[in-house]
Formats: C-alpha cells, structure tokens, sequence
C-alpha cells in the first residue's frame, strides 16, 4: 500500500487582485491528480492574521497552527516584490514556529525577469532557521503574465506539470523520510510482524 501525504500549498501573497490565483490554483488542481497527496490551501487573505504577534485564541492563527501541524509537506508558492517576498508571506511564517519543524518544503515562484528566484533564495535562508528542509529545485515562472492563458492554465502545460511533478518527486521522498524521523515509533510498530494465534480444537 502506498504511502499517504497531507500537503499544504500556502499562498505567498493576498494583495488585491493578485496572479497568485492563477498560479496557486493551477499547481493545487495538477496536485490533485495525485494519488498519493492530500491537498489543503493556506491563504494568508483568508486567515486575515493580526499584523502583530498574538497568541492561538486569534482565530486565524489557530487555524494556521492547526493546517501546518497536520502537514507532511508544504509548497510556497510566492511572487517577488521589489526584490524579496511579501510581508503576508513573513507574517504567517513568523506566526507558527514547532509546527514547521523538520518538515521539507518546495516552492513555485513566479514574477517579472526573475521569475521571482530572488524572493525563494531569501526564503530559504527564513525556513533554515525555522528547520525546514528546502528542495533545491524550483519551479519558475519567469514573465508570467505572458505564460498562462485566459483559462489559467499555462501555456506550456506539459513541461510545467511535468516540472512540477518532478519537483514534488523529490518533496515526498524528503516527506516520508521526515515523517519517519519525526515518529520513529509508528513507523517501527507498522513494520512489526504480526503475531498469528492459533487454536487448536
């Protein structure tokens, strides 16, 4: 039986009128193809977070806390803005600590020339500290305006999914070894041979 994984793909950004839609919305719905993924969005528009540190009570911190403690993985997807990533994206980052822990996490990035490269290299440098284990490859939309259709989709669909699904190759071996780590216990005890009783008459 093949293993199982809850992924949360967070929004990097709640700016009106947004392209983190369109891109999100596109990596969450070829997620969903998968078999061996769980999918739940985290929208920093959504959850409305108090600009000031507080504590659980705060609705929209506890379910935060509550989406990332019951992730195996994460993808950030995330804009550049004037050459780094957003305050909401740093907002909800800063709102959990415990509940990133030893976890991998994957990003798609888009923006103008850079295809915001530059905010996901200043990113890894947040996640180290919290030990999150980043993946080295990216998948990058470079003048993205230009590279999805009407419909949302990209226009290069098959390279973009399949660079995707290479990407997230790599996110759920990371995961399952985390997950193992985390729980050595569990993973013993599902590996423990069962012990048959017989009767005898």
């Amino acid at each position: 039986m093949k293993e199982t994984f809850n992924l949360a793909v967070i929004y990097g950004s709640a700016r009106e009128g947004r392209f983190c839609d369109t891109v999100a919305n596109w990596a969450v719905e070829t997620l969903k193809k998968d078999p061996e993924l769980s999918v739940e969005t985290i929208d920093p528009a959504v959850l409305d977070l108090p600009s000031r540190h507080v504590d659980d009570q705060h609705p929209g911190i506890g379910e935060l806390h509550t989406a990332l403690s019951e992730a195996d993985a994460f993808i950030v997807v995330t804009p550049e803005y004037n050459h780094s990533f957003t305050g909401e994206l740093k907002l909800l980052i800063d709102a959990a600590k415990p509940q990133w822990r030893r976890k991998p996490l994957a990003f798609v990035s888009y923006g103008g020339m850079s295809g915001g490269l530059r905010a996901v290299e200043q990113l890894r440098l947040v996640f180290a500290e919290l030990h999150v284990v980043t993946m080295r490859d990216v998948v990058s939309f470079a003048n993205v305006w230009d590279l999805f259709d009407s419909q949302g989709q990209p226009i290069n669909a098959t390279s973009s999914e399949n660079a995707l699904n290479n990407m997230v190759g790599d996110l759920k071996w990371w995961a399952t070894a985390l997950r193992n780590a985390r729980y050595p216990h569990a993973q013993q005890a599902s590996q423990a041979p069962q012990k048959v009783l017989e009767v005898c008459a």
